[in-house]
């Protein structure tokens, strides 16, 4: 699902309760996390959140066919932690907050992304738990 654009990432506020947003994410292949990046990211509320429970879920999905239907999903659970991004550029050309979300993933979720050919019906769910590579933070 590289090619996807967007996700949604659930934050638990501080009195418990769970928040979901829309967000921009890439694969940060060298650290083996996903970076969720955005306009005012330091001043965002599931920037706040995640500094007060850093236990996180992310979500793409998408919808590859309809002829015949066919669906694709990836959830990520674990752990994030605020880091400074690069300098980046939004759709419209203006600069984002250097400010990003870095996901490091303990369990993912998967269902239709590598076996494009099954029947949709007959498709199994793929869970696994990652073990982080030593001398990964």
């Amino acid at each position: 699902m590289r090619q996807a654009d967007l996700g949604r990432l659930a934050t638990i506020q501080p009195d418990g309760t769970p928040q979901v947003s829309p967000v921009g994410f890439s694969y940060n292949e060298q650290l083996g996390t996903i970076d969720v990046s955005g306009y005012n990211m330091s001043r965002s509320r599931k920037y706040r959140n995640i500094i007060h429970n850093d236990k996180v879920a992310f979500v793409v999905d998408d919808i590859p066919s309809r002829d015949p239907w066919r669906v694709r999903c990836l959830e990520i659970r674990g752990t994030a932690q605020s880091a400074v991004g690069p300098v980046a550029r939004g759709a419209a050309g203006d600069e984002l907050d250097t400010a990003i979300i870095r996901i490091t993933p303990s369990r993912i979720i998967s269902f239709g992304i590598d076996d494009p050919d099954t029947d949709p019906h007959l498709l199994a769910v793929d869970n696994r738990d990652t073990r982080r590579t030593p001398g990964m933070k």
